[in-house]
């Protein structure tokens, strides 16, 4: 046990600041617990996907990453603006012209209910596998080795203090306290970062003793794991569906209160994603050069939070990795709840905004219950951390990013196409993650990843287009929706200039790391 009694103090102090903050929230906050009345600034939108994509992935899994293989893991994060990009100017208006309160809605009034129920059902598994189940289990691993307790005891805290202050407060009080969680995984993030940069330099410099390739981003052929192909061929996969068709990550931007305001938001979050390898990463990387005899990888954070940080920043540090773990989470559960309550139980039932919110409490408990259960799934699996959260999201998405890739770029898209791939192709996807998950028929059977998602994006895209040249145009919901002209006029020069300049910004970077 390395934290001390300040340590302890500190930790006690943010889990009461956090609850406080939750229950004052959802006190105050208004009756909208889905979308919390359409009101939130671009600041607000944007502090929010931040710390719900901040989980213990990237805390945990980012060092990990860095520590065995080096900056080629910043791809993950470095080329996410291109996607941020794609939902503000070409996703969100769309969206918010259909008028829709959950992604599964714009299914539904693009290509018909078969399409919508699919979503729907595939949405919920995937809130409870990967922002649900992994985050659980991840966070609850770690959190059990630092306060020396059972794992399945850590993972119920977690869940119970998320649950409680999510089903009181809803949408509203997951964005606010999400934006207090951000500034303490900043904050402890960036004072490890130096701690552990200064060390290093005072110990002989960052060159020291590093593998090949380390400091680069894009690696050979030859790697097995993260080739070049890899990285350029199935990130963009998970991509189109994490950043632009994901319940959890779109329904921060769906809560703005205009359009302008979730452009903005999304960039915002787009140059976040700019230092967070330097916060998140690079600690890894220099862990492997200060003690490189670590034996697991996903100990990286846990023991440079250990050898360097000081008494009382500790604390910090694990309030951090709690912070992120807590808003992931809660996010997840205000999605799941935010599905559940308004396209499954709103179809038998007619509810009044009373009784949307009580459903919606109710749900959130429940999905909670379930996450447990999931989160005990992954504890056999015999993965990483990041290989886990990933290489689910991977698999997940190659049905998604098919269709709602063709839903906006090609206007003959018609409803038996989109079926066929959503239900053969997801049927396909579920087992093959199953099957990923628990090494079946053996260990080592599968390919990685991001090169299994290739593979199934390839196969489903060439089925979308054989498919819907083969059939006629289903009419009614065929071609894409209009866009509102509020929406167009939204558009801002200012919103492009600012794409523009991050777009130069990493153009330079990936030019200075190859």
């Amino acid at each position: 046990m390395f934290l001390t009694g300040l340590d302890y103090t500190v930790l006690v102090i943010y889990i009461i600041s956090l609850l406080t903050l939750g229950f004052y929230l959802g006190r105050t906050l208004g009756q909208d617990i889905f979308l919390g009345g359409r009101s939130l600034s671009w600041w607000q939108t944007g502090f929010s996907m931040f710390s719900a994509n901040a989980g213990p992935m990237m805390l945990i899994g980012m060092s990990s990453l860095g520590f065995s293989h080096g900056v080629v893991g910043a791809n993950f994060e470095w080329l996410a603006w291109i996607f941020l990009l794609l939902l503000a100017m070409f996703f969100l208006p769309r969206y918010l012209s259909a008028g829709i309160s959950t992604i599964p809605q714009y299914l539904l009034h693009r290509f018909g209910k078969n399409a919508y129920n699919f979503l729907v059902i595939y949405s919920l598994v995937s809130i409870l596998v990967v922002w649900l189940g992994s985050a659980l289990y991840a966070g609850g691993l770690v959190i059990a080795q630092v306060l020396g307790c059972p794992q399945i005891y850590a993972v119920a805290l977690i869940a119970l203090i998320a649950t409680s202050y999510t089903a009181v407060g809803g949408f509203k009080a997951v964005v606010r306290t999400g934006i207090f969680q951000s500034v303490i995984i900043i904050v402890s993030s960036l004072i490890l970062t130096i701690l552990a940069f200064n060390r290093v330099i005072k110990s002989g410099g960052v060159s020291q003793h590093l593998p090949p390739d380390f400091w680069k981003l894009l690696h050979g052929s030859s790697d097995p794991e993260y080739s070049w192909l890899a990285v350029l061929a199935g990130y963009p996969v998970v991509a189109i569906y994490y950043w632009c068709a994901d319940q959890t990550i779109v329904q921060k931007l769906l809560g703005a209160k205009d359009l302008r305001e979730g452009q903005y938001g999304a960039l915002f979050i787009a140059a976040l994603k700019v230092i967070t390898p330097l916060i998140f990463l690079l600690p890894g990387v220099i862990c492997f050069i200060l003690f490189s005899d670590i034996t697991t990888a996903d100990n990286a954070y846990i023991t440079l939070v250990k050898q360097l940080m000081p008494e009382g920043f500790r604390g910090l540090c694990i309030a951090a990795l709690i912070a992120a773990l807590i808003d992931t989470v809660a996010s997840g559960l205000n999605s799941f709840s935010t599905v559940f309550t308004l396209d499954v139980i709103a179809q038998f039932r007619e509810m009044n905004e009373k009784g949307r919110r009580l459903a919606g409490r109710w749900v959130t408990v429940l999905a909670s219950l379930l996450a447990i259960g999931v989160a005990s799934i992954f504890q056999h699996s015999g993965k990483g951390l990041f290989e886990i959260t990933q290489g689910m999201v991977s698999i997940l998405a190659p049905p998604l990013s098919v269709v709602f890739l063709a839903s906006v770029c090609w206007k003959r898209t018609n409803r038996a196409a989109v079926n066929t791939v959503l239900y053969g192709g997801g049927s396909i996807c579920l087992v093959a993650g199953m099957c990923y998950l628990l090494n079946f028929p053996y260990k080592g059977c599968w390919p990685h990843f991001l090169l299994l998602s290739v593979y199934l994006f390839a196969g489903l895209f060439v089925l979308m287009v054989v498919v819907t040249l083969l059939t006629a145009s289903s009419g009614e919901g065929a071609g894409a929706p209009p866009v509102a002209e509020g929406q167009v006029e939204a558009l801002s020069p200012k919103v492009w200039m600012g794409w523009g300049i991050l777009a130069a910004v990493m153009l330079i970077i990936y030019l200075i790391l190859n």
